[in-house]
Order: C-alpha cells, then sequence, then structure tokens
C-alpha cells in the first residue's frame, strides 16, 4: 500500500476553508472567533435530537478544550455564544446556515437534522494547529443537492464486527452521506440473526474455506479455513440506533431471488432441486436460487417481518440482480407457476417473484429498492432502482416516473483499482481513480426535463470479495467516498476538482492522526497520453496534488531510477520504458509511473471508429488504441483499454500514405468474472480509399489459456494501403453458468501494433 505523505501544510489565509461537500454558499470574513472554556452554547430549544446534537458538537469542544462547554437552553444568546436553532419555516428540512462572527456563532438548521449537518461543518472549521481554538469568520448557507447519499457496504462476502460498522457510519455522516446499504445476505454468507430460522445461524452464516487470490487465477485454489460470523439482533438495533442519531438511515438488503446459495444450504427445500448444498467458498454467480414455491414465499415473508421489525426506514433492498435461470427451467414449480400466471418466459417469472414480495412489503408500509435487473420481465409498480450496470437501467426507469439511485460500476464501484501502480492491493480489476468519481454526474444528459427530477441521488458500493479486513475497506473507501460526497451534496454547479484537492489534504492529515488506513494517492504520477491526427506521441505527467517537480528516466529493460526533470510534455520517440516521479523539495513522494512505448506504423495515425466505446470506457479517445502505449495487465478502465458493451470494434486507420504492413498483433482483456470476454474474430482488410474494402484475412480466436488475463493475438497481413479496416467481432451473449450468464459481453481492446 502506498505510503502515507502529504503537504504538511496548515490553514492559511491563502489556503480554502477546508469543508468537505463544499457548501453552496459560503463566504469568508475578517477575523476569528476564538472558543475558550467561558463559551456558552446556547440552544433555543433543546428536544432529544437537538440535544444528542449538542453533546456531539460538544464533545468535540472538550477534546480540543479539555472541558465541555456550558450548555443554556431558552435563553438569549449572549456575547461569546453558539446560538444554535431549528428554523424549518425559512429552511428545507437537511438545509442549514452557520455564522461564525468575532463575538458569537449562530447555527440554525431546517430540522434536527440540518442542525446537525451545521455542526459536521462547525467542526470542519476547527483549526489543526494546536493552542487557541480560532475558528474563522464565515458565512454558510448550505444544503444538499440530492435527497438519497448513500454508501454500501457487502458483509456477506467478509464480515466486520459492529464496532467497525459503527466507525463506518462515523464517517458517512461526517461528509452528510444519509444512506447506509447493509448488503447483508450472499452466497457466501447470512449475516442477520433471523429467530425463527436458527439454521441460518448455524449453517448459513459459516462456509468451510474461502478463495485465495484472485476468481480469474487458475488454478483455483483455498485456504482451508471455516469463516463466518453475524449480527445478533440486538446488535443489529444497536447499530440502527446509533445511525439515527446520526440521520442516517439503514437500508438492508436481503437478496432475492439470486445470491441465494446460503439460504439454501440451511433449508434445501427452498431451491428448485431439493439437493444439498454448501454455502458458497468462491465469488461469482450460482445456479442455486429460491424456487418461486409457496415454501419459499413463506420463508421469505417471514424473515422480511423479522427485518422489517429491525429496520425502521421506508426501504428494504430485495437485490434481484444475477439470478440465472437455469434451474427454473428445469423445475416443475417454476414451469406450474409461469402457466398458472399468464407469464411469458423465465424473466417474466422473475418480475412476478419480485411484485409478489413488493406488494408484501407495501402491505407492511414498506417500499421496496431492486438493483436496475429487476426491470426485466416488467418493473415492479412501486420499485425504486438502483442502476450498476451502467446508466441505462436508470435511464428507463426514470422515464417509466421511477425514483432511481444512480450507482454505475463505471464511477461508484469502489472495489475498483484506484491506481496503476503494480503494488496495488489486490482488487476485483476495473480503475477508478479519485478523479473520476469526482467527475461522476448522477444525472445523465438523457434525461431531460421532469424525468430527471426520478434520479433521487447516488451511492458508493463496496463488495468486499478482495477486503478481507477493515483496514483493506478503509483503504479501498477512503478518500473515494468523500469525493463521492461531494458529488451528491453539492450538485454540478459548486464542484471545483482542483478546490477539492486542496481541501482534501487536511481531510487526509485528520484521517492519519486518527489512524484510518486511507489510501494517498494524491503525490502519485499520471501520464496523459496524447496521441492522433497524425502527430507525434506525446505523455504530459502530472499528480493530483499539482506540487513538486517531475524527474523522468528513459531507456529499455526494466524501469530505473529517475535521472533527468522533465518540464511540459515529453515527445515518445524511442522503444522502451518511460518512468515519472514526483519530487518535493529534493525528495521523492507518492509513487512513480511508467509506461512503455512501442512504435509502430500506426502510432499517432488518424483512427475513425464505426460505433464509440461505452462512455465510462472510452479510454482517452479512439487514438488509444493506436497510440503506441500498452495499457495495464489488471485495470481494464484506465487511459488506454476502450470498452464496448455487446458491440464491436470496427475502426479504419489512416496512415497518411500507402503503407505495406506485414502484421498486427493485438491486446484483449479476459475476465469473465467481470463480463469481459475475447472478441470470435477479427477481420483485417486494406484500401487506398476510406470506405471501400474488399477482400482481407480473418480469424477467429481461441481461448487456449483461460486464466489469461491479457489474451495476445497476431495476424499475418501482408498487404498494402493508405486505409486499413479492422473489425473485431464482440463474444456477443455470456453463456450458461458464467457471471453474467443471458447479458451481453463486453469486449476491451487495447493496442494494435501494426508492423
Amino acid at each position: 500500500m502506498a505510503p502515507v505523505v502529504l503537504m504538511g501544510c496548515r490553514q492559511t489565509t491563502a489556503q480554502p476553508l477546508p469543508v468537505i461537500p463544499v457548501p453552496q454558499r459560503m463566504e469568508a470574513q475578517q477575523g476569528v472567533f476564538v472558543a475558550t472554556t467561558a463559551t456558552v452554547i446556547a440552544p433555543k430549544q433543546l428536544d432529544e435530537e437537538i440535544e444528542w446534537a449538542v453533546a456531539y458538537l460538544n464533545g468535540h469542544f472538550k477534546a480540543r478544550l479539555g472541558k465541555a462547554l456550558i450548555v443554556e437552553s431558552g435563553k438569549p444568546a449572549g456575547s461569546k455564544a453558539i446560538s444554535i436553532e431549528i428554523d424549518g419555516a425559512a429552511l428545507a428540512p437537511e438545509a442549514y446556515q452557520l455564522t461564525v462572527g468575532t463575538k458569537g456563532i449562530v447555527l440554525k438548521g431546517g430540522s434536527a437534522a440540518g442542525v446537525f449537518y451545521g455542526v459536521q461543518t462547525l467542526i470542519q472549521l476547527f483549526p489543526d494547529a494546536e493552542g487557541e481554538l480560532a475558528i474563522p469568520a464565515v458565512r454558510i448557507e448550505d444544503h444538499p443537492a440530492f435527497p438519497y447519499r448513500g454508501m454500501h457496504l457487502d458483509v456477506g462476502r467478509h464480515f466486520f464486527p459492529v464496532s467497525f460498522i459503527k466507525q463506518y457510519i462515523d464517517m458517512l455522516s461526517r461528509y452528510k452521506m444519509n444512506r447506509f446499504h447493509w448488503h447483508l445476505t450472499e452466497d457466501q454468507g447470512w449475516r442477520i440473526e433471523i429467530k425463527r430460522y436458527p439454521r441460518l445461524q448455524e449453517i448459513a452464516a459459516f462456509r468451510d474455506e474461502t478463495l485465495k487470490g484472485h476468481y480469474n487465477d487458475i488454478p483455483q485454489t483455498y485456504d482451508g479455513t471455516r469463516y463466518g460470523g453475524f449480527y445478533t439482533q440486538d446488535e443489529i438495533r444497536e447499530v440502527v440506533e446509533y445511525a439515527r442519531r446520526r440521520f442516517v438511515t439503514i437500508i438492508p438488503e436481503i437478496e432475492l431471488p439470486g445470491h441465494a446459495q446460503a439460504a439454501i444450504a440451511a433449508y434445501p427445500e427452498l431451491g428448485c432441486t431439493g439437493r444439498p448444498v454448501k454455502v458458497a467458498t468462491k465469488w461469482g454467480v450460482f445456479d442455486d436460487v429460491f424456487c418461486p414455491s409457496e415454501t419459499t414465499f413463506e420463508f421469505l415473508e417471514n424473515v422480511l417481518k423479522e427485518v422489517m421489525d429491525l429496520f425502521p426506514g421506508e426501504y428494504i433492498h430485495i437485490g434481484g440482480d444475477e439470478c440465472p435461470k437455469t434451474q427454473w427451467i428445469d423445475s416443475p414449480v417454476a414451469r406450474e407457476v409461469i402457466q398458472r400466471e399468464g407469464l411469458k418466459d423465465e424473466y417474466e417469472l422473475q418480475s412476478y417473484f419480485i411484485r409478489r414480495i413488493e406488494k408484501f412489503l407495501n402491505a407492511n408500509g414498506r417500499q421496496i429498492i431492486g438493483w436496475d435487473e429487476i426491470l426485466e420481465g416488467g418493473i415492479a409498480p412501486n420499485a425504486t432502482i438502483m442502476s450498476w450496470r451502467g446508466m441505462e437501467g436508470g435511464i428507463e426507469a426514470a422515464r417509466q416516473s421511477h425514483k432511481v439511485i444512480m450507482t454505475p460500476t463505471s464511477h461508484c464501484y469502489l472495489d475498483y483499482y484506484q491506481a496503476i501502480n503494480p503494488n496495488e492491493p489486490l482488487a476485483i480489476g476495473g480503475y477508478l481513480p479519485l478523479e473520476k468519481v469526482y467527475s461522476f454526474n448522477p444525472v445523465p444528459e438523457a434525461l431531460k426535463g421532469d424525468a430527471a427530477k426520478f434520479v433521487i441521488g447516488a451511492q458508493g458500493n463496496v463488495w468486499t470479495e478482495y477486503m478481507q479486513d477493515e483496514k483493506k475497506v478503509q483503504y479501498m473507501v477512503y478518500p473515494r467516498m468523500q469525493a463521492l460526497a461531494e458529488v451528491v451534496w453539492s450538485g454540478e454547479a459548486k464542484k471545483d476538482f482542483p478546490g477539492f484537492i486542496k481541501r482534501l489534504v487536511v481531510h487526509l492529515e485528520r484521517l492519519n492522526r486518527e489512524g484510518v488506513n486511507f489510501a494517498n494517492h494524491l503525490f502519485d504520477v499520471k501520464g496523459e497520453v496524447i496521441a492522433g491526427q497524425g502527430k507525434e506521441v506525446r505523455v504530459r505527467w502530472s499528480n493530483l496534488a499539482n506540487k513538486g517537480d517531475m524527474h523522468i528516466l528513459q531507456g529499455t529493460g526494466t524501469p530505473g531510477p529517475y535521472d533527468e526533470k522533465a518540464s511540459g510534455d515529453v515527445t515518445l520517440t524511442n522503444p522502451g520504458w518511460y518512468q515519472a516521479q514526483t519530487v518535493l523539495d529534493g525528495k521523492p513522494v507518492g509513487q512513480s509511473a511508467a509506461i512503455f512505448y512501442v512504435p509502430h506504423k500506426a502510432a499517432g495515425k488518424v483512427i475513425k471508429l464505426a460505433k464509440a466505446p461505452a462512455p465510462q470506457y472510452s479510454a482517452a479517445g479512439p487514438a488509444s488504441a493506436i497510440n503506441g502505449v500498452l495499457g495495464s495487465d489488471e485495470r481494464y478502465g484506465d487511459a488506454e483499454w476502450q470498452g464496448f458493451e455487446g458491440s464491436d470494434f470496427d475502426a479504419v486507420i489512416d496512415f497518411g500514405a500507402s503503407t505495406a504492413v506485414r502484421k498486427v498483433n493485438f491486446r484483449f482483456f479476459n475476465a469473465p468474472g467481470q463480463w469481459i470476454y475475447p472478441p470470435k474474430a477479427i477481420h483485417i482488410s486494406m484500401s487506398d480509399q476510406p470506405d471501400k474494402f474488399d477482400g482481407g484475412i480473418s480469424a477467429t480466436i481461441n481461448v487456449t489459456r483461460p486464466g489469461d488475463i491479457i489474451l495476445r493475438h497476431i495476424m499475418l497481413v501482408n498487404g498494402s494501403g493508405r486505409y486499413m479496416r479492422v473489425h473485431v467481432e464482440n463474444y456477443g451473449e455470456i453463456p450458461a453458468n458464467k457471471p453474467g450468464t443471458g447479458h451481453k459481453a463486453w469486449l476491451f481492446i487495447d493496442e494494435l501494433i501494426v508492423e
């Protein structure tokens, strides 16, 4: 993991006030308010929720001053006082106004929640330096851009103690997140006590062993150690109350009808085969799903009754994703339900399953949230959609007037790699750096007018297949969570990434003192490759902190220590490694970066695509396919890999003049666990006209080594022409018994090396 290296700066008049998320309106004033042990907190009223918020604030004053402040309720606030009140007539429920003057502080909230968010902002204004507690004078008017501001945590794959769940909720509330999506059931473990079904605790909560390494590793190996755990109902009540006081609503998830193997291991009659199964010991998607029998529905309704007793919030998440239909196709029970209900197929059967559960929950005053697969076969009438496979499911649901929470893999999956350094800890795949999280807009351009209002917010998802302990979760989540918090609270109009980084530095220093194992990539070098339009290939080195000098090393073989200073763009000429390192005050800081350049006949030339890649996986544009720079062998979301969901890569390269081509080397990503497959076939043809290609050569792709993440393929061309058309056929539909069965496969292509 990256070492902790910070700027070593402190709050000065030149620095922005370190508030995250940035308020809607913030005007710095002259002077400071100096809090002392003589300062009084003067709430206008002191009901239970306000009393707790006041106590929370006072705890921070005590930590700084060594003594709690006096609290005097119902009295006019005098000089050197902190006045707190609810003004629901003037402010929206989650809004607040904070005025810090030299003689006192006034905090107003539209509700107790608004007051609490104002308290969090006030605490962030505390100076880090020891000595007097001088809070900068400021006027703030603030409110959230979205009502739903969420974070998720999967405890099915790996289990985390109550103490850590509370710490996680603390961090959410600090950054004004108000929803905690607690993913409690999975194929690999059932984590919630259900008193009516004790075998869920005895059997479903534990697996015999756990997969070692990555799912895509071949052969797969296991640790041989029994693993598991569950939360008692008393523990859950404790966590729910802990979150409630911090204005965080917990949304429990009970997965159905898929991801149910652990429950079926405890109660085999819930499955379609009746055969005994074991709690899953590896990740992925499994055929053992809930059978649509009356026995199953009775079980689920009884489970959900106990869940509703524990979680008072409006929503229950029912999953609905990745449900293979294999066993339903062969099940007499499933066929009988399809015939009885007049359903067309198993997809409509899944919709029936979801609608029946929704009807039960609606009758008990609750609403459902489901992953975007519940759109298939017809959406349940009152469901809220959580769009994860992209934005398309959310767009479709919003157009049907359903509430939508955007959580696409491209911007919100915090289990993806966040840095390009090869020493990053193991992750599921992909590449989601801090700046990409910050760039996210939950309301896509495709939604206009009234449809846009159905997007109620966004959520960061934390799947824990590769997060075995609390420190790893922290490393993967922070500070990307802080970036998402600013996205959903501050909104598009207030986003300012350079300003966010300056404020984030202060927060990372605080997290460091608190012992939080965050990922610090502010000084890591990033190399932006600039190519295309027939020009030379260049690389622009930078870091997020925008600090220090860049030193580089050019040469063949393995990258070594930097030895020369670089300024501006560096032109790539010779083959081999180009490495850059940030140097601050004469010392290297952050992680270096290296790219490997392979000059070839198409490098830097003009390329046009018949169809653009998916927007979230568009690399650095079409030229990425022929810029001579090889993409990561693990992170398919970087600036080199272009991803196509269910569609082909169809490109025409313009060499500028007639060119003889002997062969083309291809690189494809191969990760079936992430729905990424090599192509079916490749077709290459050459011409002196840009729109007329006859003949050519073709080749089918056979995966001889399925464990290889990067598949290389060489095609002999032995042709000539100014233009070359390269058509790479998508794999098509994902086959049965694989993650994503029935969905369109992704095709990821990197460098076409033309020789």
